[in-house]
């Protein structure tokens, strides 16, 4: 049983509830990957991340299969589609429109070839043949067939990735054009089949998932994590809606980790995933639900601070691994070099691979693999010291990893095992392990959320989708831009 990325990471916390070698930088970036002049006005930003936002927007537009819209789980090892890579790719199309760096008419084509093959793939609860069922779809899909990759499982927080660019789609293309009509039809469509109310076994809370060899999953979405746009698109479902009881059992069970973490107190969710998926199409900033009123913050802020901890705990560094600093650092779920112990500093260190790495309330999984998505991520929530963080990795290891898609996954300073037999990467003599693939679904967030800290553009477009706000405002947020929109 291969579970998908996001999903693995809840299972975690359902289940758990040395100085920097210096080297020259890369190559400057290529002229062109500048040289288009942004449409959308904001803050100005370093020429590196312009360029790493540009190189991340091309995994999605040149990887993508252009017929059926399916993109890559990762690159260059070959793959099935994931889902959440869809949803991170039909959002990205608009920001690369936005840039000049596609023209909207190249949008529109990748979009409607993305909506109508999802409008149109076969639904049943058959083990095969089928893309989804209930209007929820499988984790991983054949890149050609679209069918179902596998035995994976039919995936409610990547479904919901999946509708966060179905629904920026709608919003985006909204002029009086025959075409742009039809991914607002489309959109329509494909959001408002899904069934929320039967993935509720044990209800009000909503299931991870379904398997047609084994029925609804054993667990439930619960506790802080990325899967607040799970209940956010359940609520506001014109079709098939979830009464407020559901979001209210899943703030319910938030106290148990809210804390202090290396000086910040906040809701914790140790990945960084957690704390930047859902805030790449939910504008937080200035909007409070019932247990953010009572805490006095907002979900931007408890990110910020999340953030903020993680730094600190990387300064702090108590596993002494090596590269770990004020401006190198970030956990996140990520590849890894091996699952595997080996002497470290004259201690047994356990090693993984693809694992929900963090350092938070609940627990603390690190095994010196850095994921630069964990800090690119969450360059909106704290641009102060992600922009440094970014730079500072760029310099320091970027001739190791960073490349035609920006950044590769992860790296390890730390592991420089010459005789373990990797699992994936390979060893640089100056960085250590470093993985070989991009993944799409921590490309995501480094291109999102970098035009949301430039532009704001992600967000504003959300903030006209009605659905957006009619699952905001039954779930009890209120204040800010939600009522000055009124």
């Amino acid at each position: 049983m291969r579970l998908g990325h996001a999903q693995a990471a809840g299972c975690v916390l359902a289940l758990v509830v040395a100085a920097c070698q210096q080297q020259p930088p890369p190559p400057p970036p290529p002229a062109q990957a500048t040289a288009a002049a942004p449409a959308q006005s904001g803050r100005p930003v370093p020429p590196l991340i312009d360029d790493l936002e540009h190189r991340t927007f091309d995994y999605f537009w040149e990887l993508t299969n252009p017929s059926n819209g399916l993109v890559p789980d990762r690159w260059p090892t070959p793959s099935p589609s994931s889902i959440a890579a869809v949803g991170f790719g039909l959002t990205a199309y608009g920001v690369g429109a936005e840039r000049g760096w596609i023209t909207r008419d190249q949008a529109l084509d990748r979009t409607l070839a993305t909506l109508r093959f999802f409008a149109r793939a076969p639904q049943g609860p058959d083990e095969h043949g089928a893309a989804g069922y209930k209007g929820f779809y499988y984790h991983f899909l054949e890149m050609d067939s679209g069918l179902r990759s596998g035995n994976s499982e039919l995936s409610t927080v990547d479904t919901t990735l999946l509708l966060g660019g179905v629904l920026f789609a709608q919003s985006y293309f909204d002029r009086d054009d025959r075409r742009e009509a039809e991914v607002r039809r489309l959109a329509e469509k494909i959001y408002g089949r899904v069934q929320w109310d039967w993935v509720q076994p044990r209800p009000p809370l909503v299931s991870m998932g379904w398997r047609p060899e084994q029925g609804q999953l054993g667990n439930d979405w619960q506790g802080y994590n990325e899967a607040i746009l799970v209940y956010i698109l359940a609520l506001g479902s014109p079709t098939h809606p979830l009464d407020k009881a559901a979001y209210d059992a899943w703030t319910s069970t938030y106290d148990r980790t809210w804390g202090t973490y290396y000086g910040q107190e906040h809701l914790s969710f140790p990945p960084l995933f957690g704390h930047q998926y859902s805030a790449i199409w939910l504008d937080f900033r200035g909007i409070r639900d019932d247990y953010m009123r009572r805490r006095g913050i907002d979900y931007f802020e408890n990110s910020r601070r999340a953030v903020l901890s993680q730094q600190g705990y990387a300064k702090d560094n108590p596993a002494e691994w090596a590269g770990y600093g004020a401006d190198v650092w970030g956990l996140s779920a990520c590849d890894g070099p091996i699952d595997a112990s080996f002497e470290f500093k004259g201690q047994s260190r356990l090693f993984h691979t693809y694992a929900a790495r963090g350092a938070g309330i609940e627990y603390v999984l690190d095994d010196g693999t850095i994921a630069p998505t964990a800090a690119a991520g969450s360059i909106a929530f704290a641009p102060d010291i992600v922009i440094p963080a970014i730079e500072a990795m760029h310099r320091r290891y970027g001739a190791d990893i960073y490349g035609e898609y920006g950044f590769l996954d992860a790296f390890n300073p730390s592991f420089t095992f010459a005789e373990a037999p990797l699992h994936h990467g390979h060893l640089a003599p100056k960085t250590g392990w470093v993985d070989n693939d991009y993944l799409g679904i921590d490309q995501g967030p480094i291109v999102l959320m970098i035009e949301n800290y430039r532009s704001d553009f992600v967000w504003a477009v959300m903030r006209r989708n009605p659905h957006i706000r009619k699952g905001l405002e039954r779930a009890g947020f209120a204040g800010g831009w939600l009522q000055a929109g009124k």
